[in-house]
């Protein structure tokens, strides 16, 4: 190929025309699939008809469009190779992390409200909710009765949801947030 067909000639455009059977031979024994194939000669022509200033007069033309192709399948190949297929989402879902500010302040208001409870009901309900011990286990800490202990806890979660304005049919589910999300 001359300067003159390589100057956007009729002479290049037949050049590539004509090479396009053997690209495509090699895409697909490249990648095995013959849409990506397809694909893949596609990119390599455009490339080429881009870059033709690149094109070194006197080599080898079509071992110079078989090098563009090459070089975009690696690549392709290279930044597929880390991603992973989800054509469902599935994956993508379990990745997202819930914002943490809305946790947080549910915490500090939480924690204030814990503050407001009188002290025997704050250490009943921290010995039996955060503790996990028994209310056996618990009465025995505090020394009093196990009835003692379930009043206790009784009236310290209903003030809770009181101070923290939650559903108190949802306070023993132990879930604050979804009890508040009701009320806000």
């Amino acid at each position: 190929m001359t300067k003159e067909e390589g100057s956007g000639g009729t002479g290049m455009k037949a050049d590539l025309v004509s090479a396009i059977p053997a690209l495509r031979a090699f895409a697909v024994s490249l990648c095995g699939n013959s849409d990506r194939a397809d694909d893949l000669v596609q990119e390599t022509l455009v490339k080429a008809w881009v870059g033709m200033s690149s094109f070194t007069e006197g080599t080898n033309f079509t071992a110079w469009l078989f090098t563009i192709l090459r070089n975009i399948h690696y690549s392709d190949y290279r930044k597929r190779r880390r991603e992973t297929a989800d054509p469902d989402g599935l994956m993508a879902a379990r990745m997202v992390t819930p914002a943490a500010q809305p946790g947080h302040m549910d915490f500090l208001d939480f924690h204030a409200a814990l503050q407001k409870l009188p002290l025997d009901q704050r250490e009943a309900l921290i010995l039996i909710g955060a503790s996990g011990l028994s209310y056996d286990e618990a009465a025995a800490i505090c020394g009093c009765a196990a009835g003692t202990m379930k009043s206790r806890v009784n009236r310290a979660r209903n003030r809770l949801a009181e101070l923290l304005a939650l559903d108190v049919a949802r306070v023993g589910e132990g879930d604050f947030a979804k009890a508040r999300a009701d009320v806000d």
